[in-house]
Parts: structure tokens; C-alpha cells; sequence
């Protein structure tokens, strides 16, 4: 055991004090794991647009004081009572959403929304005593979706660890827990194109890019990017694209256009924009008969997704996911083995890198949509 073990540990922490203001490095108190909990040292994190998101607090419930991140990797330090699968010194990926193993979601091979520990973005405190692990003088500082990894310590749920193989580069496989799996997995697993298919990707953002990935390990023969941004179709070919679409240079729906580039529509979509008319779109542009799009972006809460259901009985499929639908603890290792075996690229995912201290730089480079993944090395 680590001698710091059950004893609590003082480190630095980004800490976010109210919305859209700029994070600051602070000193914090990090209490030992309770019962089913783990204390993880996080090495490096990555920012993803979800932090951004519940940071900027504009549609949301704000929770403030609060620490962000949840695409980190880390090393076990201590473990708290009941702890049986890991260790300290174990290497493993924290990931905003659990996998409990004992309800009904984590026993069914079809779902990977455990009822235990769902991604709940409101609560800011430990499921076990409704507390934070958190402090800085005494007064607690929030948790974010049960993770926390803008902290060099952190306290997350033994069921929202993804325990991984120790010779993976954790600079690198550290953005598998959130975006990149997120995409690659709708691809994959959701959408599953065969080899030779068409693939559409609605949003070549991280998660776009991630299924474009996806598509480009399945073998498809044409993947066409569709954004309204132009500047990011050079990048997207490394990820497969082959072809791209800008909505804005067409003159009737995108999903038309689609259908006379692929001689009645695409096999496959995958749509990573959470834009309700891409989303529309990336279901009506699948080719009738056997085409399946999967929605990945989260859409605005009072959006309606409309279109007529005889798109439906011309048996086109669609589908949703949730993080791939990849299991955390079951699934995850496999993943970083992808990489691994070079058959998944991470690096060309990673675009710039920053010390801890320089976190709101990180902040800035993605608010001016600059780059894909920033790592965020705590020991700088």
C-alpha cells in the first residue's frame, strides 16, 4: 500500500469557480475512498467539449465551485473497502458513465446504461454518503459526471474505471474515455458497416472524426464527410474521408444530395452534431431497403425529430447510442488494445498538448474550434 493511503492528500486541482470564468490552480483537500471507491493519480487528461459545455453553464443546472475533466488516465493509489478487481498501481482509464455489473443493463449483452451510474451531469457528489471527496478549507468543491480529472487526485467509483494493460502510453489512450470512443464506437458497433459500404459522418468534431475512424477500420470504400465548416475537410481524410459534402454550397437538403452522389443513398450514416436537422438528415440520406443511421449527438432538449414514417416501412433502420455502446469496464481494454495493435490511430487525434498549469489554454484552443484533443500533462 502507498503510504498515503486512507490518509488525505493535498495536490493541485483546476479548479472552476463559476461559470465561463477562467479555472484556477488551486491546493485541495482529497479524502481517502469510501466504501467502493477508488483515489486514482491522474498523469494526463485531455479536454472534451462536454467540460466546455457544463462549464460555459448557459442551458444547464450550474454547479459551481466545481472540478471538470473526464478523459484522463491515471494509476490506482489506494482502494477503499470492497475494492476486489483493482489495485494500487494499476493502470486505468476513469469514464463518465459506469458499469456496476450487477443491474439489468450491465447483465444484458444490449446495453451499456447502467442504472447504478448513468452519466448524471447534475450531481456533484460521491453516490455512497451524497458528499464530495473534495475540499479546500473545509468547504466541499463539486464533483463532475463522477470523475474529476482536472485534479492530480481524484476520488471516482470503482465501476467507472476501465482497468487497462500497464504498457499503454497513457498520453495517448487517455482520450479513448470519453469522444473517441464515443465515435468509434457507433461506427463499429451500432452502425456496422461491411466492407466496400458508404458511410455519411454528419460533424467532423473529435467524435465525427473518431467514427470516420471507425468506418476506415471496417473497410467501407467511400466515407463522406458532411460539415458546414470547409477548413476541416483536409484534416478529415487522415481519419478515411474519401469525399465531402458542405450543406451550405447546395441549394436543396443535404440528404438529397447525398442520394444522387451514392446512386439512392448511403449504407450507413453516423451523425456526431446533436443538430436536429443534420439528424433528420442523416436518417433520410440511407438507402431504403438495408441503410442504418445512428444518432450520436446529444440534440437541444426541446428539439422533435420529424420525418415521415414511410421512410421507416422502406425499411431504413434507426438507431441511437450512448458512449458506442461500449461497457466500460468490459469493453475498454479491448479498445486500448486496438490501439495497441496499430489497427486504431490516436496520435493524428492529438493535436496540441499543455502543462497543468497552462489549462485555460487548453479552454481557449478548443472555444476557437482549434484542433481535435489537447493532453493536459498534471506533473507540468
Amino acid at each position: 500500500m502507498s503510504s498515503t493511503a486512507g490518509k488525505v492528500i493535498k495536490c493541485r486541482a483546476a479548479v472552476a469557480w463559476e461559470a465561463g470564468k477562467p479555472l484556477v490552480i488551486e491546493e485541495v483537500e482529497v479524502a481517502p475512498p469510501q466504501a467502493m471507491e477508488v483515489r486514482v493519480k491522474i498523469l494526463y487528461t485531455s479536454l472534451c467539449h462536454t467540460d466546455v459545455y457544463f462549464w460555459e453553464a448557459k442551458g444547464q443546472t450550474p454547479v459551481f465551485p466545481r472540478i471538470f475533466g473526464h478523459e484522463a488516465g491515471g494509476i490506482v493509489e489506494c482502494v477503499g473497502e470492497g475494492v476486489t478487481d483493482l489495485a494500487p498501481g494499476d493502470h486505468v482509464l476513469p469514464v463518465f458513465t459506469g458499469e456496476c455489473k450487477e443491474c439489468a443493463h450491465c447483465k444484458s449483452e444490449e446495453s451499456n446504461m447502467c442504472n447504478l451510474l448513468r452519466i448524471n451531469t447534475d450531481r456533484g457528489v460521491m453516490l455512497n454518503d451524497g458528499k464530495s471527496r473534495f475540499t479546500i478549507n473545509g468547504k466541499p468543491i463539486y464533483h463532475f459526471v463522477g470523475t474529476s480529472t482536472f485534479s492530480e487526485y481524484t476520488v471516482t467509483h470503482v465501476g467507472c474505471l476501465a482497468k487497462i494493460n500497464p504498457l499503454a502510453p497513457l498520453d495517448k489512450v487517455c482520450v479513448l474515455s470519453c469522444g473517441i470512443s464515443t465515435g468509434l464506437g457507433a461506427t463499429l458497433n451500432v452502425a456496422k458497416p461491411k466492407r466496400g459500404s458508404t458511410v455519411a459522418v454528419f460533424g467532423l468534431g473529435a467524435v465525427g472524426l473518431a467514427a470516420a475512424e471507425g468506418a476506415r477500420i471496417a473497410g467501407a470504400s467511400r466515407i463522406i464527410g458532411v460539415d458546414l465548416n470547409p477548413n476541416r475537410f483536409e484534416e478529415a481524410k487522415k481519419f478515411g474521408c474519401t469525399e465531402f459534402v458542405n450543406p451550405k454550397d447546395y441549394n436543396k437538403p443535404v440528404q438529397e444530395v447525398l442520394a444522387e452522389m451514392t446512386d439512392g443513398g448511403v449504407d450507413r450514416s453516423v451523425e456526431c452534431t446533436g443538430h436536429i436537422d443534420a439528424m433528420i438528415s442523416a436518417f433520410e440520406c440511407v438507402h431504403d431497403g438495408w441503410g442504418v443511421a445512428v444518432l450520436v449527438g446529444v440534440p437541444h432538449k426541446d428539439a422533435v425529430f420529424k420525418t415521415h414514417p414511410i421512410n421507416l416501412l422502406n425499411e431504413r433502420t434507426l438507431k441511437g447510442t450512448f458512449f458506442g455502446n461500449y461497457k466500460p469496464r468490459t469493453d475498454i481494454p479491448s479498445v486500448v488494445e486496438k490501439y495497441m495493435a496499430k489497427d486504431l490511430e490516436l496520435e493524428k487525434f492529438i493535436t496540441h498538448s499543455v502543462p497543468f498549469s497552462q489549462i485555460n489554454k487548453a479552454f481557449d484552443l478548443m472555444l476557437k474550434g482549434e484542433g481535435i484533443r489537447c493532453i493536459i500533462s498534471m506533473d507540468e
